[in-house]
């Protein structure tokens, strides 16, 4: 596979590269990044062909955004596909969330998918990037806020889309049962799934993805090394953002075990796994560095003999309804 092949997504006029930059990680996720490294993590991305970049506001609290914008903003602004999202607002009155974050910047964020909330959200966005658009907009994490994010900020969404000032409606979660009642609404263009279709996971498949093939919607798929486990599975490794139990690094262990066998890397494996569904549009990989970069195109281009996914399904590694690359 080509991992800078572009892709459109849903029936928008967004267009995205297989292969996305997930940049939560130049956000300071579980590591100080710094502004020159961060800067030349996306410039790295952009010159290895990749031309679909992710953030959020959430990110480092606004430092994600602030990094982003400074590299992007020199760049065409029609050859590139760049996404962030809305339902948290930074706040000097707000506690902070989450302690994953290395480097944050002073305002913590809060919850808010209100009308009014999501709409200053975006602008506060665009300032920190340096841009006048963004091509999707996710609302991002609404699991406990549902009727709000559907009262509130999807208002706003569709409103901007009709507009022209937003190419696509999504939604960003790491869960699918929620994603899928966003799709019943028949607003969303596509969604951002994260962790819930990997080597590990494939819970996505039980409801939301055929949703998604049926309704012509595209999934954009996150974490597909579940926080660094795929990547790496060692004692210590997280799983979903917490220490990984000890039955789950065994079956991350056998996994790579069975990809050894055909001298294919794990992270090659857990890259390209989601691309063997039809709604997969675009897998987003998230790096801290240059080599980083460089390693995921690296492994989304690998070859893998198609005899790997049937042994993994031979021994019970992967269901053996799930379709494969």
């Amino acid at each position: 596979m080509n991992p800078c092949d572009m892709t459109r997504l849903g029936s928008t006029d967004v267009r995205v590269t297989r292969l996305g930059l997930g940049m939560a990680p130049i956000g300071g996720l579980y590591g100080k990044a710094g502004d020159e490294q961060a800067r030349a993590t996306v410039a790295a991305a952009w010159d290895a062909g990749i031309r679909y970049f992710d953030t959020a506001p959430l990110y480092g609290n606004g430092l994600s955004e602030l990094r982003a914008g400074a590299v992007l903003r020199d760049k065409p602004r029609g050859g590139f596909a760049l996404s962030t999202k809305v339902g948290r607002r930074l706040g000097l009155n707000a506690v902070s969330e989450q302690d994953i974050w290395a480097d944050p910047g002073p305002d913590a964020t809060r919850f808010d998918f209100t009308v009014e909330g999501t709409a200053a959200s975006y602008q506060e966005s665009l300032a920190r990037l340096g841009l006048d658009r963004v091509d999707v907009l996710h609302i991002h994490d609404p699991d406990d806020h549902f009727e709000e994010a559907l009262a509130g900020s999807l208002v706003v969404l569709t409103r901007l889309r009709a507009e022209g000032s937003i190419g696509a409606v999504s939604a960003g979660m790491n869960q699918a049962p929620m994603l899928a009642d966003f799709v019943r609404t028949g607003e969303f263009d596509c969604v951002l799934l994260a962790g819930r279709y990997t080597l590990l996971d494939q819970s996505g498949l039980a409801d939301l993805l055929p949703l998604c093939t049926a309704r012509g919607v595209s999934v954009v798929v996150g974490g597909a090394y579940n926080s660094g486990i795929l990547a790496d599975p060692r004692p210590g490794a997280t799983y979903d953002y917490a220490p990984a139990s000890a039955t789950v690094l065994a079956r991350a262990l056998a996994i790579r075990e069975v990809c050894a066998r055909h001298n294919v890397p794990l992270r090659a494996a857990a890259l390209q796994f989601p691309y063997g569904h039809p709604a997969v549009a675009s897998v987003v990989v998230g790096a801290r560095s240059p080599e980083e970069v460089r390693d995921a195109v690296e492994m989304a281009s690998h070859e893998i003999p198609g005899q790997l996914w049937r042994d993994l399904k031979g021994a019970d590694l992967l269901p053996a309804e799930v379709p494969l690359p």
